[in-house]
């Protein structure tokens, strides 16, 4: 007899389902997540957050900083790329895995989006660049999975942003246990390795995201080591990041590069 889980497929004849009902529970739940996030009003500009220009960065289960980028479009066309499994180049080289994204941040900036599109570019660049040097302030590991450093401006001040959880206080405990994030990152280490050796000519930039997400699970596994025989997690200083990828705060020049 066949079986009737709920994920059997051995239902009578009937309609097809609505292509939202097929995604699992906790994809849903993220999505709808996304979207109230989405929906928020931006108090400077009075439009939805979803509308607006600006600046954004993905934060994992410990409040650990991993992507920092921008858009000119909007949030939600920019953000559904890398959030929604639509294509983007953090997807299509297997640099952001989604389900390690738990909370998100955006800094609007629609108060520029009617400036001659040069200017608007220069100001967007100088937003990103000051968000991406306090994300790597904050980060433990003084990196972040940035693949393209942003162009280096000077800093500024940041405005006003808006922080949202992604992921239901119900489901988090299980997609925030430790074996889960380590069998991912692995696995996401392992796509972008893989891309890497398919392609041969890929970035510098691709190439640090390799050490760094090397490192993030690397001290993910030795936490988890030290949990199970009773030590003290190991400090992220165990491993020098800066000595192993150069400078990430600018770009190094590369042979061929002119």
């Amino acid at each position: 007899m066949g079986s009737r889980g709920i994920a059997s497929y051995n239902e009578p004849d009937g309609p097809p389902p609505s292509r939202k009902s097929l995604p699992t529970p906790f994809v849903r739940a993220f999505r709808e997540m996304l979207n109230t996030a989405l929906s928020a009003v931006d108090m400077d500009s009075g439009k939805t957050l979803g509308r607006c220009i600006g600046v954004y960065a993905f934060f994992d289960y410990d409040g650990e900083p991993i992507y920092v980028g921008q858009t000119k479009e909007d949030f939600a066309t920019r953000i559904g790329r890398h959030l929604r499994g639509q294509r983007s180049d953090t997807l299509a080289y297997r640099i952001l895995d989604p389900f390690e994204v738990a909370e998100m941040q955006l800094w609007p900036a629609e108060h520029l989006r009617g400036l001659p599109t040069p200017e608007r570019t220069k100001a967007i660049d100088a937003l990103e660049y000051s968000v991406y040097l306090t994300a790597i302030e904050t980060s433990k590991y003084k990196a972040i999975l940035n693949e393209k450093i942003p162009p280096v401006s000077l800093r500024q001040n940041l405005p006003r942003s808006y922080r949202s959880k992604l992921v239901p206080d119900s489901m988090r405990a299980e997609r925030e246990h430790p074996d889960i994030r380590i069998a991912r990152r692995a696995e996401t280490l392992s796509r972008v390795a893989a891309v890497a050796h398919e392609r041969g000519e890929v970035s510098a930039g691709l190439r640090r995201v390799i050490v760094i997400q090397a490192v993030r699970l690397a001290d993910l596994a030795a936490a988890r080591l030290a949990y199970s025989e009773g030590r003290r997690r190991p400090s992220p200083q165990a491993i020098d990041v800066r000595a192993l990828v150069g400078n990430v705060t600018k770009e190094q020049h590369q042979e061929g590069d002119d």
